[in-house]
């Protein structure tokens, strides 16, 4: 994936940027940007979001205005143009994201998945992705491609809606996946852990 926003992100949250060390990741960034994009928010509020200290956000909220993409007001924080269109770019690719019940792959009380477009062909076992998930606090995850107009999970079911029914239903209703489009479904302890874990599992991806 050679997108513009992958390369500004992983800057951002290295070592490239102004400030003191990176104690977030990538996906603190990316949540943030998702929030600021909704509305503007106010610093306490993104750090109880994020899950992180004052400390914390306040360094996310200054890289990110460093590198243009947010502006700060007695408002709160929002996405600039620039910021507003380095998030188009990023949901041309990662679209859509949902928290979603139990079904038959999940373990946990916190269930989140994420559709990733036309990355079915970087699939390989999918335990890259399970293993990205697991890195990022989640207890597990489960990689499904849409290939030929069924859900197919490599070396486990050419035909997830058969085989998995509840899970298959799930990822049809709520992310309506097309040809070789990849739904990525993690579960942990606490929801934003389980995001977390699905969001790493995607960004695995991108490699």
């Amino acid at each position: 994936m050679s997108f513009a926003f992958k390369q500004v992100l992983e800057n951002i949250a290295g070592g490239k940027a102004p400030g003191p060390p990176a104690t977030f990741s990538i996906f603190h960034l990316v949540l943030a940007m998702e929030l600021m994009a909704e509305k503007s928010i106010g610093r306490g509020k993104l750090a109880k979001y994020l899950d992180v200290g004052d400390g914390v956000v306040r360094t996310i909220i200054g890289r990110l205005k460093h590198a243009g993409l947010v502006a700060t007001s007695k408002g709160g924080c929002n996405l600039t143009n620039e910021g507003l269109m380095l998030w188009k770019e990023y949901k041309a690719i990662f679209e859509k994201t949902v928290e979603i019940g139990k079904n038959e792959f999940t373990i946990s009380n916190y269930n989140f998945v994420f559709l990733v477009k036309d990355r079915g062909h970087k699939v390989k076992s999918g335990m890259e992705q399970r293993d990205a998930a697991i890195m990022a606090g989640a207890k597990a995850a489960t990689t499904i491609i849409f290939k030929r107009g069924f859900l197919v999970i490599p070396f486990v079911s050419n035909n997830v809606a058969k085989d998995f029914p509840i899970a298959a239903n799930q990822v049809v209703k709520f992310l309506q996946p097309e040809e070789n489009d990849v739904a990525i479904i993690a579960g942990a302890d606490t929801l934003i852990k389980a995001q977390h874990g699905a969001f790493a599992a995607a960004w695995a991806l991108s490699d």
